[in-house]
Formats: C-alpha cells, structure tokens, sequence
C-alpha cells in the first residue's frame, strides 16, 4: 500500500463517520513563538481544542504535514524522519471514549480497511496515580472490543513489568503518566489520559533492552501503530485535576511507519515510496541501496545510511520550502534547519561518490511523488528546485574552503580530533573525509576526542533549541490575541496606503510584539509609515466591533474577504470582519472590538528578501 492509498483510506473511513476532511495546515506555525514547525496535527487545531467554535463541525480528520528536528543525528536508522505526515481524527466536545477507541479497532482490523491481524494487537492504558484514577472506562472498552473477536485473554490487565505471552496472557498493559498521558503543554492547561496501539511483528527479544519485552519495549517487536488522546482534565496551579466541560478526542497515526508495517518491511525506507526516493538517489551514486542488509556493520550499511539520509532530508527540505508559507535556507530559525538538511545530505552524496550536483534530481522525483495531494509543491516547484540548487552549489564551495583550511592546519603537525570537529562545525567538513586524509599522510586521527567535543556540541545545542522545539498548546493569552488582531488592522492599513498589491507572507508574534511580513518593492517613507499609524489608530479610537462569520471559501471571495487563497481550506472557513474596515480569512483568536488594543506603533521597517519587506510593531494599554 503506497503512502497515498494508505492517506487515503484513513480518511475515507473518517469520513464515513460523519468527520469532515480538513487540509493541512502550513508547517509554518503562525503567531506561535513557541515552536518552528508543526510537529503534529494538533497544531493547527489549538484554538478549537480550547473551545473556539471550528467552521467545519466538531468531528475533523486531516492528514497534517510535520516536521521534528529534535532526533536529526538518529536519521538513517530504521524509523526516525524529519518529515512525516500525521494521520489524526478529532472530537470537539462531541464524541469520547467509546467511539474513538471501537473506531480505531475498526479500522486496524477490518478486511476493508487496513485487515490486521486482531491476534497480533496490544494496547496501554493509563495506570493511575494520587491526581487521577485508572483509565477503567478505556479498559472495558478495549475488553469489550478484543472479547468480540474472541481473544478472552484480553479480559485480563497486564502491569508495565509483565511479559508479554502471546494467546495466553492479557493484551492490555498500563503505564504511568510518563507513557499514558497527553499534557499539559505548559504548567497548567488541557490534559488527559491516553491509549496507544500497539503491533506484534514477532521479532525475537533483544536480551539487551532488558529480560522483559512489554509492548513499550524498545527492542523493535513492538511497533506503535495509533494514539488515542482523551482531554478530560484541566491541570491547575496548585497541581489538581479538574474535568474539562468540554471533552475533546485528539489521535494520531504516524502514515509512513503505519506503511512499512503493513509492507512488512525492516525499516521506514523500504515502503514504496521512500524507494522511488532512493532509486532517484542511486541515479547519481556509485553504489546501489541494499534491503537485505542488517544493522550498522558493514560497508553497505554505511552507504544504506547514506541513502536513507538524503532521502529523509531532501524530502524535509522540499516540503519546507515548497510549504504555502515556505522558508528558505538561511542562518536563523526555520531557514537554518533547511541549510542544515541540505548539506547534510550533500556530505552523504559525498561518502556515496556523488560528486556532481544532485539534490534537485531528488526534489523533482519528491514533487512528483506528492505534488498530486500537496499541491503547493507543483505550484512552488521552481523555487524548490532553484534555492535545493544554490545551496548545493554554496556548500560545494564551502567544502573547498575545509581542504584549504585542512592543509594549513596540517602544516605544521597532524591535526587533532578538536582540530578535526572544528573542521566539522564550521567548514561541513565529513569527519571521514578528515580520516581519508589523515591516513593518507601515514597517521590516524584521534576519533575519540572528537566525538568528546561532537557530544558537548549536541549537549549545547539542545539545551539551546529545548525552548524553540518543545512544542504544544500555543500561546492564546490576552496580550497576544490583541496582537495577531492588530496584525488584521495593520495588513488592511498598508494596502489602504501602498496599494492593493500588499499581501501578507508571514508573522510572528510574542508577547511583547508582532511582527508582519509583506509584498511590497521599496522601503516605506516616513510619511507612508505615519499614515499607517494613523489608520490603524483611527480603527482603535473608534472602536470598531470584530465579528466573525462561517462561509465557503467561494462566499468569503464573494465578500470581499482577503486571504491566502493558494493555500487549501476546508469547504467552510472563519471570516473575520472589523466593521467598515476590514475582511480577512483567518483562524482567530481575535478581541471582539477595535478599542481593546489601546493604541499602535510601528517600532520598524525593514527588507526581508527581494520584494518583502517587514514591520516590527507594538500595542499600548
């Protein structure tokens, strides 16, 4: 089953449950200074899970691009991506328990569906602990489910220490908070119990990961199929749980590794789809990719790696770049991450004899693979290609600059393993190609000091990017809901006084300010920027109400309203309005009237890239 097949019958099944089909959201998050990229289908549904009323309905499902950087240098075993896609369903204080837990068993094991072996299934459950009790509603429910398929030993509770065995013992298991519980994203929020699936492959116990193999054994014989989150609490201040009035349902299956399960295949990059990638990639190389390879020993193995490498982080990078609020490779942000895979994936093009420029070749085959469900990609597929290729060919020069730097530091005495990581930090310069030719002047590099200073380095930088890549529930608080409205007055006031050419191409918010990307050629005059002010101060004096309204994208044309209409949107979308002045497409949240921001001042404005520029701007009391 190819990753589109599979996309497809989940939301089939869905929909077939009265769930309406939303798009992907950007993997751009926006007005969320607390993440780079969506890391999971929830993201763009914040403000829904909080109570704000979704134009499409209370019951959703998508398919949601992702992307997690957190594991980067674990890419090239048998299942860490950076990009992958997040098959969710959700219930918005409509259906719980019952219904989410019967529809996933449904789903995993019907002959129409997906046909697991029912016999091959486990699950968890959370344990309970002094604030909340054993999740006992999803056990019976799980009981009830495998007793119709006449697995009685599923009647049975297994604790988190109990072998797994087979027919004879239970197929449910519990876990503490740490497994079995979603939230809250802060120190207080949304939170709650939840329930993951898990699939027997029937791979022998590594003895090495522990005597036990339980279902959140990491051994590899169990895989992670699905995760059913239950928000049912709100945590307070003082550390108690309270029942949430509104109760939401929020799932996710991961669609590559639930593919290479299904295929039955070792790793994530042997499913269909990853091996068109490879096959793209072997074009180019003086190797070939090798399936029947285990483990990380051999000589093909290492190339295996190499392979899985530039597939993970071309297909990364396309998808980021080719994003409807797309990023480019640069030093900061969102943009370092691009420059980090592409040149990743050049170094592996080297150990693989690729010495020709090669990664858009990759790119290509990545848009034809998913241009038909994410068309932003065919749409944007010059700008992949172009930026994919000159920071290919700036990297290629970079690598000069380290044998350059190489031979002047071996000048005087072979190189140390520091001098080595330095080559490696600063130049992109492979640590093999360092070893090449370190033994070509008769000598051996110190390996292991510099994996010391490759580890502070690690330790460093995630202790750096911890605050950026944690992810969750994004801040809503009132500061910020006043912002992202004035970002609303501010888009319509510099259209207002520089033309109707202006169009939003991103931004940003914290607590303290926004900032708004725009299209515009030339650096605004003093007397443009005061005007703006003016409008913008005009719209607060006055007051204005903020309403919004649900309508079709056609309807929301129709009136007037503005909005990225490259981007896709579901069959209804939030329109909001600022009475006789303003009417945007947009997510919310928003204040209910003009007055509440006080006052506005633009603090900056700034180039951005050819033909964008950027204002920085405040809200007084």
């Amino acid at each position: 089953m190819t990753l589109s097949e599979l996309r497809q019958k989940y939301l089939d099944f869905f929909k077939s449950k009265g769930h309406e089909i939303i798009p992907s959201a950007s993997l751009i998050p926006e007005n969320d200074p607390t993440a780079l990229f969506a890391m999971a289908g929830m993201f763009p549904l914040v403000p829904y899970l909080l109570g704000q009323p979704h134009p499409m309905g209370a019951r959703l499902a998508s398919s949601q691009k992702c992307i997690r950087t957190g594991d980067i240098e674990e890419v090239g075993d048998n299942r860490h991506l950076t990009f992958f896609e997040m098959l969710g369903n959700w219930s918005l204080g409509d259906y719980f328990k019952p219904e989410a837990i019967s529809w996933s068993f449904e789903f995993m094991i019907s002959p129409e569906w997906l046909g697991l072996n029912p016999n091959r299934l486990y699950v968890t459950v959370f344990e309970g602990d002094e604030n909340s009790p054993r999740d006992e509603e999803s056990i019976a429910i799980w009981q009830a489910q495998f007793e119709v398929k006449g697995i009685v030993a599923a009647v049975g509770v297994a604790g988190r220490d109990e072998p797994v065995r087979g027919n004879d013992g239970p197929r449910i298991y519990t876990y503490p908070k740490e497994k079995n519980w979603w939230g809250p994203a802060g120190q207080t929020g949304p939170c709650g119990p939840d329930t993951e699936m898990f699939y027997d492959t029937g791979k022998e116990h590594d003895q090495s990961y522990g005597p036990v193999c339980h279902p959140n054994c990491d051994c590899g014989r169990f895989i992670e199929i699905w995760n059913d989150v239950f928000m049912q609490y709100e945590k307070k201040a003082d550390g108690s749980y309270v029942p949430l009035a509104q109760k939401n349902v929020d799932t996710g299956m991961g669609l590559e590794r639930t593919a290479a399960m299904l295929a039955g295949v070792p790793t994530v990059f042997d499913i269909q789809d990853f091996q068109v990638i490879i096959g793209a990639i072997e074009d180019k190389a003086k190797l070939k990719y090798s399936k029947s390879v285990d483990g990380f020993d051999s000589e093909a193995e290492q190339a295996n790696r190499s392979f899985r490498i530039i597939a993970d982080h071309i297909r990364a990078a396309t998808f980021i770049i080719g994003d409807q609020r797309g990023v480019v490779p640069s030093n900061v942000g969102q943009g370092y991450v691009v420059r980090r895979l592409i040149r990743r994936a050049v170094r592996e093009g080297k150990r693989l004899g690729i010495s020709d420029l090669f990664l858009a070749h990759v790119a290509l085959v990545v848009i034809g693979l998913y241009g038909g469900y994410y068309s932003e990609l065919e749409t944007n597929r010059q700008r992949i290609v172009d930026e994919i290729s000159k920071e290919e060919e700036k990297f290629a020069k970079t690598i000069e600059k380290g044998l350059k730097e190489f031979e002047r530091m071996s000048r005087e005495h072979m190189i140390s393993g520091a001098e080595a990581f330095i080559l490696f930090s600063t130049y992109g310069f492979p640590l093999e190609l360092t070893q090449e030719l370190v033994q070509e002047a008769g000598a051996e590099l110190d390996v292991v000091s510099f994996q010391e200073e490759f580890k502070k380095h690690q330790e460093l930088s995630r202790a750096a990017s911890a605050g950026a890549f944690k992810g969750g529930l994004a801040d809503h608080s009132e500061e910020t809901t006043r912002l992202h409205t004035a970002t609303h007055l501010l888009h319509q006031a510099l259209r207002q006084v520089l033309g109707e050419h202006v169009a939003q191409k991103g931004s940003n918010i914290t607590a303290e300010r926004l900032r708004f990307d725009f299209s515009h050629g030339q650096k605004m005059t003093p007397e443009e920027i005061k005007k703006v002010e003016d409008i913008v101060n005009d719209v607060i004096k006055r007051d204005l109400p903020v309403t919004r309204e649900e309508m079709t994208v056609d309807e929301a044309k129709a009136a007037g309203a503005i909005g990225l209409f490259e981007q896709k949107y579901g069959e209804k979308v939030s329109v909001y309005t600022v009475e006789g002045f303003s009417k945007e497409i947009c997510g919310g949240p928003h204040v209910t009237h003009a007055g509440e921001l006080g006052s506005f001042k633009i603090l900056k404005e700034e180039a951005v890239s050819s033909g964008v520029r950027r204002i920085k701007a405040n809200i007084g009391i």
